[in-house]
């Protein structure tokens, strides 16, 4: 005790004895701190712009704004009670009424179930559980669904059910396989011609990954393009610059990678990336520019040249997502149709995701991750050296991978040819133009851009867009709705070419229906919650509903 107060009398001497230098000092550390509080902002300024430093604070200050008006307590309780209604709709609608005659399994059975039982019980959940997939009613989804492929597919999945690409050694042949789809992918992206086993740096030594689908193809060129950008520029506060089109994924990978998306305008007449407002997102932070060929909601390509040449100009990545019209693209110029360049013959594109499961027609889920190198490829990896299990490396997101998906893929796409994708592309792209024709004939209705490839979107500036999506609904349609601004758009696939003549003559009956007597959303109809969701400011509350979905998926 007597320690302390011999410290505490020298401590208090010397700041007597040195209360000038104290001052002094702090006067120092106040001019450090408003200096580099000074030059960030100076730097911000200059690398970000007036306008996104606006747009960030105004962001920011919106989040906090609802957060605080949502702990008033007559706020919360209305809000909750609101959100209860709407998502215990949700799990209502979820169920399926035609379900709830068969038998609940909630826990492992006490004996297993026979084989003649077991059979009997898919064939219900399949004769009760699912729509019929032929009648070209429906966007997307089951992009070919023929006898002869389902034959192929069931077959190589039949032959491959328990291999496991983890372990080549084991099963060489799916290592064969799965060599030979990305090099074929590779090879309709003019990114063959240098392809080779060797480990360089070669910038055309184009290789690439086979994944479960177009999202983890899209978060793996995420990481890659994140851990290059850190490695070799030092980016620790990495960003991507997208168009509000591009995929969701990119947020995905946003959120599971610490990258900032930033989300730049599209020109309203043509639907493409406005490459103004791209080029002035750019920061010094910027490690990769997103192009769509096509992007999902309008079905409408960005300039990938010019976007590609912006890259090139800042020395970042260049993704291009072709996962949706991936084997639509290469086969256009032999099916009859111009289209602009989109794949690795235009310089500056670093990567490229196109899905094998859609227009490919190969089950679900195979996609490919491509690159213009070896060296970017292997940012994507896994490798950990420490482990007590031993050396670990992955090329992708998952550890063990079903071998059987890879045989599948494989089958179906040497079964098809390139001769057959180029006939399947002619069907496809006429039957989507002979639609977004039509569609401008009907009055009431417009067309989004000028569709090129298989998505043609559609909306209206005299009646409410959802209702006729609702009553299309009613007949048996089942077509996307999207957001920003209210419209709808039909992918078209193998089986749609029979069914465009019925949904022209559909939508033209509705149009002229609400075009004579408009008719307000019915509650709870997808119509009114769109409205909603579209009006709500605070998007939190878009996002409690949407989990609510995903919980309901998941309930008995």
């Amino acid at each position: 005790m007597e320690k302390f107060k011999e410290l505490q009398i020298i401590s208090n001497n010397f700041l007597i004895n040195n209360e000038i230098l104290i001052n002094k000092l702090k006067t120092v550390i106040t001019i450090y701190i408003l200096t580099k509080l000074t030059f960030k902002s100076i730097y911000s300024l200059i690398d970000k712009g007036p306008r996104r430093l606006i747009k960030d604070f105004y962001e920011k200050s919106k989040l906090s704004l609802f957060r605080f008006l949502k702990r008033i307590p007559w706020i919360k309780n209305k809000v909750d009670k609101e959100l209860g209604k709407i998502i215990n709709n949700i799990g209502n609608g979820l169920k399926g009424k035609e379900l709830q005659s068969i038998e609940v399994f909630s826990q492992l059975p006490e004996k297993g179930i026979d084989q003649k039982t077991m059979f009997e019980l898919l064939n219900l959940l399949k004769q009760k559980g699912q729509v019929d997939l032929t009648t070209g009613k429906i966007s997307g989804a089951v992009y070919n669904c023929s006898e002869s492929l389902s034959i192929v597919s069931t077959k190589a999945f039949e032959s491959f059910v328990w291999s496991n690409p983890l372990h080549p050694e084991l099963w060489p042949s799916v290592r064969k396989m799965e060599a030979e789809v990305i090099s074929m992918v590779l090879k309709l992206y003019n990114g063959h011609n240098n392809n080779s086993n060797n480990n360089n740096n070669n910038n055309n030594d184009y290789c690439g990954s086979l994944t479960s689908g177009g999202t983890e193809s899209i978060l793996l060129t995420c990481k890659a393009h994140r851990d290059w950008a850190l490695d070799q520029k030092g980016i620790t506060k990495p960003e991507i610059v997208v168009p509000v089109t591009a995929h969701a994924a990119f947020d995905k990978a946003g959120q599971y990678f610490g990258i900032k998306i930033i989300h730049v305008a599209v020109n309203q007449q043509t639907c493409q990336v406005d490459l103004n407002a791209m080029r002035k997102a750019i920061t010094s932070n910027t490690i990769m520019l997103v192009g769509s060929a096509p992007a999902f909601p309008h079905g409408i390509m960005d300039d990938i040249v010019e976007i590609a040449r912006l890259a090139q100009y800042y020395s970042i990545g260049c993704h291009v997502d072709c996962c949706l019209g991936g084997f639509l693209l290469p086969f256009m110029q032999n099916a009859g149709f111009t289209i602009e360049p989109f794949d690795f013959r235009v310089a500056g594109v670093t990567s490229i995701s196109c899905d094998t499961h859609k227009y490919g027609f190969t089950p679900k889920g195979t996609s490919v991750i491509m690159y213009k190198s070896t060296h970017l490829r292997q940012y994507q990896y896994f490798v950990t050296t420490d482990w007590p299990g031993g050396v670990y490396a992955s090329p992708t997101l998952a550890g063990s991978r079903p071998g059987s998906l890879v045989a599948t893929c494989w089958a179906t796409m040497l079964s098809i040819g390139y001769e057959g994708y180029v006939e399947s592309t002619r069907k496809i792209i006429n039957s989507a133009r002979k639609i977004a024709q039509q569609l401008t004939t009907i009055p009431g209705i417009f067309v989004f851009g000028e569709p090129k490839l298989s998505v043609v979107a559609f909306g209206s500036n005299q009646f409410d867009i959802f209702v006729l999506g609702d009553k299309l609904t009613q007949l048996g349609w089942n077509l996307n709705r999207l957001q920003f601004p209210s419209s709808i758009h039909i992918c078209a696939t193998y089986l749609t070419e029979k069914a465009v003549d019925q949904l022209i003559n559909d939508i033209k009956t509705i149009s002229n229906e609400l075009l004579s007597q408009p008719i307000p959303p019915t509650p709870n109809s997808s119509a009114a919650l769109y409205g909603l969701a579209q009006s709500i400011p605070d998007r939190s509350l878009i996002g409690t509903i949407a989990r609510a979905y995903l919980d309901a998926i998941y309930k008995l």
